[in-house]
């Protein structure tokens, strides 16, 4: 059975929000499915910060959905113990889901600019919806209703996102592209139904009329040594100067996957977090202009767990001359790769 936790918050200090008939609305969709002895939907009102490990602990959901008010980098509004708005930040909720990844496959932010807050959680979550502006109530719960009525038939989080957003588009309300999905293929998910993760879309739509929006307003070259430590190795690492080849001749599918299978070899308990991290980096190497920026942060990433893994110090020498070409292909920008297996330029 997959579970399904609401959290709301509506401080009283922010604009009032028709989050109990988006509550309601997702209920009743529930009960008209086939498939509602699948699903169970738990709800938890009136949030506060620690109210989050305590709920994620006890439920251990499926799905974490929010519903409330979003400010953007400021991050989501919960409620204090007066009941007036207390902001967590995007760095707190990564951290948080950080640890509950194991148990959570989808987190839903229906709240307004929550789209950086869904990009962070990514990095620890396969699937994670948010808002890319503000939106207001109706396009809220029409992407619910949509979004659920999918996943009560069902269907794979990809397809839910799309019938969020068309349920929007179909009522003609504006805002049918201001939600953004971010997603990575999982065994959970139906292969055969599985379409590719679409790019964001960046489209802007301003018109909130008639409802409350879901917003709140808040170089040089080195040379020595290093020492490499894992779990439990060590190894002194003399610093190689090595000649970079030229960006166009790189293949930079067939280095990526090398990179990737010499780490997929190292015993580590971290082992989720550097695969979510290769994956994010292959989704936006098949893009026909990758962000080579994204690659290089979520490369970052990936080493930075390796490293604490067993074995990182004697598997340096097979990554270092992949590691080399994929720098290339990245530019200036993440030269300081190099450094993670005793390299530089």
């Amino acid at each position: 059975m997959k579970k399904i936790l609401i959290l709301s918050a509506n401080p009283k200090n922010t604009s009032n929000l028709r989050l109990d008939e988006e509550v309601r609305e997702i209920k009743n969709t529930l009960q008209l499915s086939p498939h509602r002895n699948e699903f169970e939907i738990i709800t938890e009102s009136a949030v506060q910060v620690d109210d989050l490990t305590r709920f994620l602990s006890q439920h251990q959901p499926t799905i974490v959905h929010f519903c409330g008010h979003g400010s953007g980098t400021d991050g989501l509004a919960l409620e204090d113990n007066f009941g007036h708005q207390q902001l967590v930040s995007t760095q707190s909720l990564v951290k948080l889901f950080d640890l509950f990844q194991e148990e959570v496959e989808c987190v839903l932010l229906n709240a307004c600019y929550s789209k950086e807050q869904a990009a962070a959680i990514h990095q620890h979550i396969d699937c994670v919806v948010g808002m890319n502006q503000a939106i207001g109530d109706r396009a809220a719960i029409k992407f619910s209703v949509g979004f659920y009525t999918a996943l009560f038939s069902e269907r794979n989080y990809q397809d839910c996102f799309d019938m969020g957003c068309t349920a929007i588009d179909l009522q003609g309300i504006p805002e049918y592209a201001t939600p953004q999905i971010k997603i990575r293929r999982r065994s959970y998910q139906k292969q055969q139904s599985i379409n590719p993760t679409k790019s964001e879309n960046n489209h802007m739509s301003n018109n909130n009329q008639g409802s409350q929006n879901r917003s709140v307003s808040i170089g040089g070259s080195v040379t020595g040594s290093a020492i490499q430590t894992g779990d439990s190795n060590t190894a002194n690492i003399n610093y190689q100067q090595v000649s970079l080849p030229a960006p166009e001749s790189v293949d930079i599918q067939a280095e990526f996957t090398a990179l990737r299978e010499i780490i997929a070899k190292l015993e580590t308990s971290d082992r989720r977090k550097i695969e979510n991290a290769f994956a994010d980096a292959q989704e936006e190497i098949k893009k026909p202009q990758p962000d080579k920026d994204e690659v290089g942060e979520a490369l970052n990433r990936a080493l930075k767990y390796a490293k604490k893994a067993e074995g990182f110090a004697s598997a340096i020498e097979k990554l270092q001359p992949h590691l080399s070409k994929t720098t290339a292909w990245l530019g200036d920008n993440w030269h300081k790769l190099l450094g993670l297996v005793g390299l530089t330029i």
